[in-house]
């Protein structure tokens, strides 16, 4: 007894020492090896000779033990046992097993697994020398490997996952250009392992049969998962590097990161888009599409243009023999509630047999309190079991939830690109279709080529409604994407509070029931230590009573002293039973407060039940006004997202302003047409605007469509007022006033809409209507600064160029047959010189007639051929409507040949009858050789160069030419006889009439040179003033 009361006054509790005791003997030891069985035999089925993928839990448990031991010793220890380098498939899942412990393992398991890096090398070049089978593959994979492991061995700040922010890829650098430059380096050594393991795999498939629907295929297609994750991290720092590059050194210095850079790309893109197209790849992982070019990074704004790469794994990707994926961070929670299993275990089966239950050792069962005390540990294990069932399903909902925004962003990422390639192919198809809409107006009056464009219009029209059509639910689609981002960020912001509101009730209920475990405690140590007094008590009474029952056997003599003696025992005995009553009071008062705490426990469970009801639906009402607050805060960002386009599209319109003050705009120019062109564009738009601010001011979230026709409007307009002041730089005083008056008031106008359309009070009232009437202001400018050429319509210029020519050609046979007449007056009413000079001079004229007609025949069968062969299938006359400039400039031409034949025949008639003079003659000829080189460039313009006809038009060109010099020649020539014939003869003047016809020849001279002289200055200012009547008539201005 006294032994037993020294253990119990040394042992305060013993229960955590009888606890203690059993956890440090056998059970931790017991636990390890069946960790270690258990990671022996999922490594073994991992990396097996048999040619299927791995499967996925085998492999998640190796990730498991990792985390659990925090390390890799137990994967190498297992491993160092298998043959890898007697079977190459074996070393293929190896490899595989490992990729994957070095990206979602333990951080340790890089650090032990550097004391193998060489064995690993070793076995690569072993492999290096089978040329077929695995044993390439596991030779490129093994040396990947030791890339990565070298990689994160130089960079330790990269996790194995190779997941990092913005913020620590700057900080891995240090903020230092030699460091980014040295890393930029190693990570294209890295992707490009990535890439030749990626080829060499494809190298070794039949892609021609559906290889990854086999087990063979897939034991090589499985481990590219891995690669896939690896090359968009290493793709997507690979950009940002380059950008942040760039941006600090020179161009040409990174001229080898750039060529570097793009034979990758082109690698990564065909990879990733073969891949893609694999069944095997489609439910497993969702593999991102790079873009169509690669980023230039000469462009420092191409930056915002990058979109990273998000490579999505899907719930469902998971084999169906795997188990559903918890947080590796929750190891340490799960190894402390199986402790608490286990001491729950320990707690209900050393009841009996604890050597400190006195109530077993005296024979007595379990009272109430005991019963009281494992119910209580029985709840408390229940809760706990429940809270962790909670904390479980939570974990896998948020995981569920990452998973689907992950998978969201990536496809809102992609409609994005595919919103902005139905944009670009929807302005090529509306230009496309604005040229056809040209076409049909020129083409207007020919019934076949109408119905033609008509056809090809509307069918044009439609693919641009289908694309419309497509456009519209492409916006769509990105606004419902919208929305589901906005509801997975809802439910995901519900989620932790909901989280939290159970972490909290959790606490509150471990308080209260860690409060209840302290007084059921501190009433078993008292209601203990009242049996331990009871029991000292009655064990000291036996020992006297057996001293007295001794004493009575040895001395009967003294039988007085011992009734005596007993009769006070008895007394003793008595007042013994009336205390052990008191101590039976005592212990029923005891029960009775056990079942006050009972009842309490009851009550508190009840009130912690409506207080989790309260907080279910304060949580609600949460919920509701987070909802209400994120529909406000949704409205609020496309309200910010109208006025930041708002904003952008005043600022262009407030440049082109600006640049209509700028004195270095003064040199440029531009033509009236284009300038309507470019009127008639911006009209349009604005009316795409208004219908478009209408549907916004009716639903808010039609803001899609009201965003890209504001930029649109901005550029137009923009546009436009550069052209209307570049084309009144060539207008007349008057118009180009008035033109940049109109471009200012229109650039105001419009700066004015955009600056209500960021004013929330205003939105509903901006008006853009003035906006138009500018625009028409200065349509009705451009059409009055056209060229107004020949006042002849377009559908006559046909007719006229048929009735020039013919007039042409009998203006040239009406002055052959007057020369003839002419020739033959002078043969019968003169004589002598005069008849000669008269013969060679209507003679050499009738020479330039007769080369002038074939020069007019040889015009006219070259301008047959260019009708012929330009006008397709249109009529001639459509033909000469539609190239207009050049019919007027062949009309003009015309004309002045067969005005100067005219001319020359009228001036050689007064030659001949001694009224005109020989100078008149020669810039008649020289005139008609001008107007003949005129009508053949004017031919020559649309002519092949390899045409007959032209080398016709040519070679009568060259006749005209030589039959003008023969006219000048003839004309010089009696021009020179008839001086001779008519020189003075001086023999019978005096000396005095000599002087005075000497003063009378100087101020002769005189009077000529002044009259020489003015006759020039007047030829000058004549051609000049020609020169602009036939700028105007030919439209060169709008040429220029």
């Amino acid at each position: 007894m006294d032994r037993v009361s020294s253990s119990m006054k040394q042992v305060p509790n013993p229960l955590p020492k009888v606890l203690g005791r059993r956890a440090g003997g056998g059970g931790l030891e017991a636990e390890r090896e069946s960790f270690e069985r258990a990671q022996t035999v999922s490594i073994n089925k991992a990396i097996n000779a048999q040619e299927v993928a791995v499967k996925e839990k085998h492999a998640r448990t190796c990730i498991l033990g990792t985390h659990h031991e925090k390390g890799a010793q137990t994967f190498w220890s297992v491993v160092n046992r298998l043959p890898l380098s007697g079977n190459a498939v074996l070393c293929w899942k190896f490899c595989h097993v490992f990729h994957k412990l070095l990206r979602d393992g333990h951080s340790n398991v890089l650090k032990d697994s550097l004391r193998y890096k060489n064995e690993l090398g070793d076995m690569s070049r072993m492999w290096g020398h089978l040329s077929e089978g695995y044993g390439q593959l596991c030779s490129i994979y093994l040396k990947l490997l030791r890339t990565k492991m070298e990689f994160h061995t130089k960079n330790p700040r990269f996790p194995g996952n190779l997941q990092m922010s913005d913020r620590q890829l700057d900080e891995a650098g240090e903020s230092d250009v030699n460091n980014f430059f040295q890393l930029t380096v190693e990570m294209f050594d890295y992707l490009e392992c990535e890439l030749n393991l990626f080829q060499t795999v494809f190298s070794s498939l039949d892609m021609s049969r559906s290889v990854s629907v086999t087990a063979a295929g897939q034991c090589r297609l499985a481990p590219l998962i891995q690669v896939i994750l690896d090359c968009s991290h290493l793709y997507d720092y690979t950009v940002k590097l380059l950008f942040k590059l760039h941006s600090c050194l020179p161009a040409d210095t990174l001229q080898g990161h750039r060529d570097r850079f793009l034979e990758q790309f082109r690698k990564l893109k065909d990879l990733f888009y073969r891949s893609s197209n694999l069944q095997y790849f489609k439910r497993l992982i969702q593999i991102p599409q790079l873009p169509e070019n690669p980023p230039n990074f000469l462009r420092a704004s191409a930056l915002s243009e990058h979109i990273s790469p998000v490579v999505v794994i899907p719930a469902e990707a998971s084999s169906p023999d795997s188990e559903p994926i918890t947080d590796l961070v929750e190891m340490d929670t799960a190894s402390q509630s199986l402790f608490d299993s286990k001491f729950d275990d320990i707690f209900g089966s050393s009841l009996g047999s604890d050597p400190f239950n006195f109530n077993s050792q005296n024979g007595m069962n379990k009272d109430d309190k005991d019963r009281l005390i494992e119910q209580l540990y029985g709840e408390i294990a229940a809760l706990k079991e429940e809270l962790e069932n909670f904390k479980a399903e939570s974990a896998r909902g948020m995981m569920q939830l990452r998973g689907r925004a992950s998978e969201l962003e990536a496809e809102l990422a992609e409609q994005q690109h595919l919103k902005q390639q139905a944009q670009d192919e929807s302005e090529f198809l509306r230009a496309e279709l604005e040229e056809l809409k040209k076409q049909r107006e020129d083409t207007e009056k020919a019934q076949r080529s109408l119905t033609e464009i008509e056809r090809r219009a509307q069918a044009n029209e439609q693919r641009y409604s289908k694309l419309k059509e497509k456009y519209s639910e492409l916006v769509q689609n990105h606004a419902d994407l919208l929305r589901k981002n906005a509801e997975v960020t809802k439910q995901v912001t519900a989620a932790r509070q909901a989280q939290g509101d159970v972490e909290r009730e959790k606490k509150e209920l471990e308080d209260s029931f860690q409060r209840v475990s302290e007084q059921a405690q501190r009433k078993s140590q008292e209601q203990a230590e009242v049996l331990d007094t009871l029991k000292r008590e009655l064990a000291a009474s036996r020992q006297e009573l057996q001293v007295l029952q001794g004493t009575l056997e040895s001395s009967t003599q003294v039988g007085a002293e011992q009734s005596t003696r007993i009769a006070g025992l008895e007394q003793e005995r008595d007042s013994l039973s009336r205390a052990a009553e008191r101590h039976g009071e005592e212990v029923a008062a005891l029960h009775a407060e056990l079942q006050q705490m009972r009842d309490r426990l009851g009550r508190e469970q009840e009130s912690s039940k409506m207080e989790l009801e309260m907080l279910q639906a304060r949580l609600r009402d949460k919920q509701e006004s987070r909802e209400q607050a994120l529909q406000q805060h949704v409205a609020e960002e496309q309200f910010a997202l109208l006025q930041g386009t708002a904003q952008e599209a005043k600022r262009m319109v407030q440049d082109a302003l600006s640049h209509l003050e700028d004195p270095a705009h003064m040199a440029c120019t531009g033509s009236a047409d284009c300038l309507l062109s470019r009127t008639l564009s911006a009209c349009e738009c604005v009316e795409r605007l208004q219908d478009a601010h209408g549907k916004y001011v009716s639903d808010h979230a039609a803001v899609g469509s009201l965003l890209p026709c504001l930029a649109l409007f901005a550029h137009l307009v923009s546009d436009t007022l550069l052209q209307g002041s570049a084309t009144s730089h060539l207008s007349p005083m008057e118009p180009a006033d008035r033109l940049l008056e109109a471009c200012k008031q229109c650039g105001r106008e419009a700066v004015s809409y955009l600056s209500a359309l960021q004013d929330p009070g205003k939105v509903k009232d901006a008006d853009c209507s003035l906006v138009t009437i500018c625009l028409g202001r200065i349509s009705a400018i451009g059409k009055e600064l056209l060229p107004r050429g020949l006042d002849v319509k377009q559908e006559e210029l046909g007719d006229l160029v048929d009735k020039e020519m013919a007039a042409t050609a009998a203006a040239i046979e009406t002055a052959a047959a007057r020369i003839e007449e002419m020739l033959s007056k002078a043969r019968a009413g003169d004589t002598g010189v005069k008849l000669e000079v008269n013969e060679r001079i209507l003679g050499s004229c009738t020479g330039l007639m007769q080369a002038i007609r074939v020069l007019v025949l040889a015009s006219k069968d070259l301008q047959r051929e260019i009708v012929e062969s330009g006008r397709g299938a249109a009529s001639p006359k459509e033909f000469y409507a539609k190239n207009s400039r050049w019919t007027e400039g062949l009309i003009s031409a015309s004309k002045a040949v067969g005005w100067g034949a005219t001319v020359m025949v009228d001036a050689a008639d007064l030659v001949v009858q001694g009224k005109g003079t020989f100078e008149e003659m020669m810039v008649c000829s020289r005139e008609i050789a001008a107007s003949t080189a005129q009508l053949v460039a004017a031919s020559k313009v649309k002519a092949d160069k390899d045409s007959a006809n032209l080398c016709k038009l040519q070679q009568a060109s060259r006749g005209v030419n030589q039959a003008t010099a023969s006219v000048v020649a003839s004309t010089k020539a009696g021009k020179s006889q008839v001086e001779e014939k008519d020189s003075m003869d001086f023999s019978s003047m005096t000396l005095t009439q000599i002087k005075r016809q000497e003063m009378d020849s100087q101020v002769r001279v005189l009077e000529l040179e002044n009259q020489l002289q003015k006759e020039r200055q007047k030829l000058g200012e004549l051609r000049k003033k020609h020169y602009e009547l036939a700028g105007v008539a030919e439209g060169w201005e709008d040429a220029d």
